[in-house]
């Protein structure tokens, strides 16, 4: 495996020591799993076609992307409603502690 320097401010390279530290993990190991979470753009491209072909065969219709880019955002919907929820939730405890 080739190993390579990355150079960063000397307040950056201490607050990834203490985060790999606090992980028990090596620094560089720190860097790989961080890079591994954030896909480039190619690579969420590629997710989303994959996806999308995953639900046209499921679904058995053949939808185009421009389809699905007009469809609506379920899954966001989905989210939006269970935070109005939460806070809501959240407002009626704090009611209910305030009355107490």
């Amino acid at each position: 495996m080739a190993v390579t320097t990355i150079q960063v401010t000397r307040e950056t390279r201490d607050h990834l020591a203490e985060l790999a530290k606090e992980r028990g993990i090596t620094l560089g190991q720190l860097v790989e799993a961080l890079a591994a979470e954030q896909p480039t753009a190619a690579q969420r491209a590629e997710r989303l076609a994959a996806d999308r072909e995953h639900a046209r065969k499921l679904i058995g219709i053949d939808i185009s992307d421009e389809e699905f880019d007009q469809a609506p955002d379920i899954l966001g919907n989905i989210y939006k409603i269970a935070a109005e929820k939460a806070r809501a939730a959240g407002n009626t405890r704090a009611d209910r502690g305030a009355a107490a």
